[in-house]
């Protein structure tokens, strides 16, 4: 037996080896659910990816990546299956083989950069780590940009209840993503033959690094600003029953009756709580609006409630309406989604086999003024907006402008009861850690929640009720580092620093001798 396994372990280790990476990149994403609890996962999981890439050629690399990815994605992102297919009557096969393609697409960026560290790394501890966070870098940065990008569950989300937290001021979600790339080659190094540096040394700073951060503590970029009362409304509507006939009378009383109901100074209502154009709106229940606005008036308060403004004839966007302070205010969503919001050059064809109303619409401005009410800026962004932090930060070009309270509303019933909320609600913690900024988000569904400018959660419903969330919120005034080079370059300074390195790398690699490796 032992020579029996001797002969075929050779033959059935590369063949098992995709299987083994696509099953530890699904198994990290439990950190990207429960990142108190799992932030070590993705270390280990990068590090055996790591582990595998040695000794490997550019092509087997990234087939290997591609495996890791595509595993990392499937894992992560399933609950498109469910709008696809549940709420967008898209036949169950055709919707699985959606999601598969679209998570082997996004992969071929990490199977790129496993390929071209097999070509390039210098072969020495330091060096090959160095260029593996790199790498890594690029090819988050590739998936988060390109093509309108798509960063959810990027590796840095995994770490938001992590020491490497502490880091986000700094360096953004990318940056920590980076910096575990860096560690987990660190871990994925093989052990050295004698004399050379021993396989102990590169793993112990590897644990220095990724544990340190946090123990100086985090410096407080921001102060307060004054504080607030909220009330943030959970609507729970179904998402096929939110566009129904029958159903829409029902519905705009109840939101009217929390809308007047709500205690709070600042009253917000979730993405599209209120489903209906303007001309459609006047139509059915002519007089809902001046309610309202009468009602709000009356007591004082403010509200931000989500709606779709504009018409079928001129065009339509995914917007936000502030009430009750003064001059009219308005917020049009900038980063719209694929397929659901916009329809890309070519697919048209696969939009029009789901039925998703209002799926085309108009884009607003990227850096949006603030809605002034209560004494703060009141920053909103719609639903899948704050996955891009460097979006946000625009906003905080000139600081004396820039929001002192971050809003988010969101309609993410398209997905139903999955692993999707939570995702959403660590994305939205990992924002609150960049730019030292708390956030207020009011959803259909869940995770409605009052965050604070440490990425705590102050107060939260429960999912899946239909609730108010009464609280108070603390504004705060400031810059941080992330959002102040994020806000004037964007995304540029690390891609342009790991392009550098990478460059370096190939340009060493390829003046290296036959056979050799570059020192």
């Amino acid at each position: 037996m032992p020579a029996l396994r001797s002969a075929l372990m050779p033959v059935l280790m590369p063949a098992l080896m995709p299987v083994l990476m696509a099953l530890a990149g699904a198994l990290q994403t439990v950190a990207f659910e429960h990142p108190a609890q799992a932030w070590v996962l993705p270390v280990l999981a990068v590090a055996g990816l790591v582990r595998a890439l040695h000794g490997a050629r550019p092509a087997r690399a990234a087939v290997l990546g591609l495996a890791f990815g595509t595993g990392w994605l499937v894992a992560g992102v399933w609950w498109l299956f469910v709008s696809l297919h549940r709420y967008g009557n898209l036949p169950a096969w055709m919707a699985g083989a959606a999601v598969l393609a679209l998570s082997m697409a996004l992969s071929l960026y990490l199977a790129a950069a496993c390929a071209a560290w097999a070509r390039w790394r210098p072969g020495g501890v330091w060096g090959d780590a160095l260029l593996f966070a790199a790498l890594w870098l690029l090819a988050e940065l590739a998936r988060g940009v390109l093509f309108t990008g798509f960063p959810w569950v990027a590796s840095g989300y995994a770490f938001v209840d992590a020491p490497l937290a502490a880091l986000a001021p700094w360096v953004g979600v990318y940056g920590i993503g980076a910096v575990l790339a860096g560690c987990a080659a660190l871990l994925g190094t093989p052990g050295r033959p004698a004399g050379r540096l021993p396989g102990a040394w590169p793993a112990g700073v590897a644990a220095a690094v990724l544990l340190a951060p946090a123990l100086p503590g985090v410096p407080a970029f921001t102060s307060a600003a004054g504080r607030i009362g909220v009330s943030l409304l959970q609507t729970n509507v179904e998402q096929d029953e939110k566009f129904s006939a029958a159903r829409l009378p029902s519905l705009l009383q109840a939101l009217q009756t929390d809308l007047q109901g709500a205690r709070g100074p600042l009253v917000v209502a979730p993405e599209t709580a209120l489903p209906l154009l303007p001309g459609q709106l006047q139509g059915l229940a002519p007089h809902w609006w001046a309610g309202v606005q009468a009602h709000l008036a009356g007591d004082g308060r403010a509200a931000l409630i989500g709606l779709p403004l504009g018409d079928y004839d001129t065009g339509y966007t995914n917007s936000v309406k502030g009430l009750g302070a003064g001059a009219p205010y308005r917020y049009d969503k900038h980063h719209l989604v694929p397929f659901g919001e916009f329809i890309p050059t070519g697919f048209r064809w696969f939009t029009e086999m789901m039925n998703i109303p209002l799926g085309d619409f108009a884009r607003g401005p990227l850096a949006a003024a603030s809605f002034e009410a209560l004494g703060q800026r009141l920053g909103p962004n719609i639903c899948y907006e704050d996955l891009f932090g460097e979006e946000l930060a625009a906003r905080f070009a000139d600081p004396s402008v820039a929001p002192t309270i971050l809003v988010n509303v969101s309609n993410i019933a398209w997905f139903g009861n999955t692993v999707a909320l939570p995702q959403h609600l660590h994305i939205t913690r990992m924002r609150t850690l960049e730019l030292q900024r708390p956030m207020l988000r009011a959803t259909n569904t869940g995770m409605t929640a009052i965050v604070d400018h440490r990425g705590r959660v102050a107060a939260q419903l429960p999912a899946f009720t239909r609730g108010i969330l009464n609280g108070e919120v603390e504004g705060r005034t400031g810059v941080t580092p992330y959002a102040a080079w994020a806000a004037r370059a964007g995304l540029w300074p690390p891609g342009l620093l790991a392009a550098l390195v990478v460059a370096v790398a190939a340009g060493r690699r390829r003046r290296a001798p036959a056979g050799g490796s570059a020192p």
